[in-house]
């Protein structure tokens, strides 16, 4: 009696845990095919195909600056501009309130590293990578963009960029794991989850902050 209540636990028990590891594994997967072959790292920045656009995802302000890991992102994008890759620099952040404001504080940052400010377009609604991907497209009419993130969240931007219409290549930045490798694991492991959170948005079709289409980024790109 006790080894077929043992039996029956066991089975119990691994119904539940299997749906766990296929909702953890099954988004993991779709990013790993829907990034393979489209994200270059930022030290190989020669290396990757040109796009009009550059996509920067916020991450964080501290002081009012761009964060260590956001600093590493413009960084790449300055490069993929100062090398022709790129033409306009789009920066999508979080601006919520007043106090906090991601994407102007990464227009300062890229124009004082000498990108002109003509060609740095500013989202102030990018919440998350999913709303900047939909708003990239959707408001401000991107078809082609480079996505720079880190390169353990690069992929699920690249998937979520593609997802939302647009032909979409990823530079990560790796910079940032050896100087801060506590945060760069915390990091990693939070991807885990934002998997299945990313997987949710495109089956659900989820709508961002929208409003009306926006001409900045073709206007950047015709000066």
């Amino acid at each position: 009696m006790k080894r077929l209540w043992g039996r029956s636990w066991v089975r119990w028990l691994s119904v539940p845990i299997a749906l766990a590891l296929l909702g953890v594994l099954a988004p993991w997967a779709w990013i790993i095919i829907a990034s393979v072959g489209r994200v270059d790292d930022a030290t190989d920045v020669a290396d990757a195909p040109s796009a009009p656009v550059a996509l920067v995802l916020g991450a964080g302000l501290q002081g009012g600056r761009p964060s260590p890991y956001l600093a590493a992102r413009l960084d790449a994008a300055k490069e993929l501009y100062d090398s022709g890759t790129v033409r306009v620099i789009l920066v999508s952040g979080d601006n919520r309130t007043h106090a906090y404001d991601e994407p102007t504080a990464m227009r300062d940052y890229l124009v004082a590293a000498g990108v002109p400010t003509e060609h740095v377009v500013l989202d102030f609604a990018g919440r998350d990578t999913y709303d900047s991907c939909q708003r990239a497209h959707r408001v401000f009419g991107v078809d082609e963009v480079t996505v720079i993130s880190q390169r353990y969240h690069v992929g699920r931007a690249v998937a979520l960029c593609r997802a939302a219409g647009m032909t979409t290549n990823g530079v990560g930045d790796t910079s940032m794991r050896d100087r801060y490798p506590r945060q760069w694991w915390i990091g990693w492991t939070r991807e885990k989850l934002a998997n299945i959170k990313a997987v949710g948005d495109v089956v659900t079709g989820r709508d961002p902050v929208l409003g009306q289409p926006e001409t900045s980024v073709q206007d950047a790109l015709a000066r």
